[in-house]
């Protein structure tokens, strides 16, 4: 297990890294239509709604895609 949960943190990592070093590669990312984003005088919230859609589903296809 421990062994996997190293694949699965490097695994993170490198689209972590590309997110932060490269950010023009996924700047639509979190402004789709969808995510809601509120801003008040008291503070911000931002619900990434049709983002986590989105990841939901590319994740669904891959794990089938890899279990059969």
């Amino acid at each position: 297990m421990a062994r996997w949960l190293m694949t699965l943190g490097a695994t993170l990592l490198l689209p972590g890294l590309a997110l932060h070093h490269a950010p023009w590669l996924f700047g639509w990312f979190g402004r789709l239509p969808g995510d809601l984003h509120i801003e008040t005088a008291r503070g911000r919230l931002f619900v990434p709604i049709t983002s986590m859609l989105l990841v939901s589903l590319v994740a669904s296809l891959l794990l089938n895609l890899f279990r059969r």
